[in-house]
């Protein structure tokens, strides 16, 4: 990673972002891109080297985490649509999602914890 600090400058993308443009522009920044490789149908723009990278393998298994959480919120919290109108009501909304899912996770995490 650049600057030493070993986290906070990698940012992790979909392969959309997979284009010469947003890489090159990364690179000038000095900025580690960890976008998903496109591999339909033309070269992908993050290199052999990057994507064997340790960073790399392990911002696609967050990144895996991440979309779990928001498929598990479309399709059990039903939030695919929203039902209420209104900033507040939809952010009550995906709270009280978002709360119903950690308890959900908490036994596993209890788990792990020692």
């Amino acid at each position: 990673m650049s600057g030493g600090r070993g986290h906070g400058d990698a940012p992790g993308a979909d392969k959309a972002y997979d284009t010469a443009p947003f890489v090159s522009n990364c690179k000038a920044f000095g900025v580690e891109s960890y976008v998903v490789r496109s591999t339909a149908g033309r070269r992908s723009n993050i290199g052999e080297e990057m994507a064997a990278s340790e960073g790399y393998r392990a911002s696609q298994v967050h990144r895996k985490w991440i979309e779990e959480v928001f498929g598990w919120l479309k399709t059990v919290a039903r939030l695919s649509k929203t039902h209420h109108r209104g900033l507040a009501r939809v952010d009550w909304q995906f709270t009280l999602a978002l709360a119903a899912y950690d308890l959900i996770r908490l036994p596993k995490l209890l788990r792990v914890l020692p």
